[in-house]
């Protein structure tokens, strides 16, 4: 399967309220803490699972969690592990994305350089990008850490 990216948010850092460091390394949390370029997958509310990329130096914490994408491979598979809506939609928020993806909490660590998970630069030239405040969050939501392709059908929440 492959997907383009069309929207993300920044958590970075202890001071930010929103970024799973704030209270300082954890279990869950201590991939935030190594080197940049590997995957973060959390559980959320009983029910969702995130995907991140971490994003800086090793020692300070912080990712940027991939909030939609839209397909580019794989669709059949895409469509058997998640098949309601249009294809458009099967990756449109953080919990839809890993659903579709088959990403969970066992997908965190990997490299994302490697051949099993990994990011890839296809070339595609994105066009206009908006910066908005994050969203789903309470704390540390009026910072403008989210960013999402203008004109992608797949963003997941308000544009």
């Amino acid at each position: 399967m492959a997907a383009r990216m069309v929207e993300v948010e920044a958590y970075i850092g202890e001071d930010d309220p929103a970024c799973h460091a704030a209270p300082g390394p954890t279990r869950r949390n201590v991939v935030m803490y190594g080197p940049p370029g590997f995957s973060y997958v959390y559980f959320i509310y009983g029910m969702y699972h995130c995907f991140n990329i971490v994003t800086e130096r090793k020692g300070f914490p912080a990712a940027v969690l991939v909030r939609a994408a839209e397909p580019i491979a794989g669709l059949e598979m895409m469509r058997a592990n998640s098949p309601a809506g249009p294809d458009h939609r099967l990756l449109s928020g953080p919990g839809k994305l890993c659903r579709a993806l088959g990403l969970t909490a066992r997908h965190t660590g990997f490299d994302l350089t490697g051949d099993k998970l990994f990011v890839a630069d296809d070339g595609f030239a994105c066009g206009e990008i908006v910066i908005t405040r994050r969203i789903g969050i309470r704390k540390g939501a009026e910072r403008l850490f989210r960013f999402h392709l203008a004109d992608s059908p797949a963003v997941s929440g308000r544009r």
